[in-house]
């Protein structure tokens, strides 16, 4: 996803300053004026969740930060939980493009180590990062965040959807790989929130490789087709046979 490859591992823990189906394609359709201000307002209330609380953070606190009217943060979104839904969709769709140029002669590992590599991601990105982390740990004492973030997700899972049938020459209304999207994008969910909570309320820290290397097993884990290994080329039939071991040359 994800958001803890950009993000905890640069996570500074004493610093307490401040600082992606239908659902997202939406808002990937509206204008580019429009969703950069959405994403401009997400990170604002982001902040301000973070320092504040939820209960202490109004639409007119959100509005003033991101220099709008109030009206325009409710034409925006419908609630204040949700201005922060942008950021979430922000930071996994990332992740997204980079993992729907997946190679098929390509394991998961080796992709992921491509994916995420920090020198890749800029310093927005990383911000990005940072702000989903502290709202994932967030989320234990604002539960209204959670609704937020499983909406985001089930848009990441839809996704994920189209980037397995791809890889498998298979439909998108194929129910396996459906079914595969969904436990994949659940594992996924996991890993983010897991380490957010782990580096935030636990300090504990990680670097990008044992991330990737976490990521890489829970997705492998929750696969329920043959997707992580190198893949057949499509040429007689279905691409979803890995390809055979390469034994040592007699």
């Amino acid at each position: 996803m994800r958001i803890s490859t950009v993000s905890a591992s640069k996570l500074s823990l004493s610093d307490n300053s401040s600082i992606t189906d239908c659902i997202w394609r939406e808002d990937n359709v509206l204008p580019v004026k429009r969703r950069d201000a959405r994403l401009d307002v997400a990170r604002h209330a982001a902040d301000l969740f973070i320092r504040n609380g939820l209960a202490a953070t109004s639409g007119a606190h959100i509005a003033a930060a991101s220099g709008l009217s109030e009206r325009t943060i409710w034409r925006y979104f419908g609630s204040k939980e949700s201005c922060v839904e942008p950021l979430f969709l922000a930071t996994t769709l990332r992740f997204h493009a980079k993992l729907r140029r997946w190679p098929r002669h390509v394991s998961i590992e080796d992709h992921l180590d491509e994916c995420c590599k920090l020198e890749d991601a800029s310093p927005q990105d990383i911000a990005d990062g940072v702000l989903a982390v502290q709202l994932l740990a967030l989320m234990a004492k604002e539960p209204a965040l959670r609704g937020v973030w499983l909406v985001a997700a089930y848009a990441m899972e839809q996704d994920l959807v189209s980037i397995i049938a791809d890889r498998l020459d298979r439909s998108v209304r194929d129910f396996d790989v459906r079914l595969c999207a969904a436990t994949i994008a659940a594992a996924m969910r996991m890993i983010d929130e897991t380490i957010s909570i782990a580096a935030i309320e636990h300090k504990q820290q990680f670097t990008t490789q044992e991330i990737v290397q976490h990521l890489a097993k829970a997705i492998r884990q929750a696969s329920t087709l043959p997707i992580c290994d190198p893949i057949t080329p499509n040429v007689f039939g279905r691409a979803d046979r890995p390809l055979p071991a390469q034994g040592p040359t007699p």
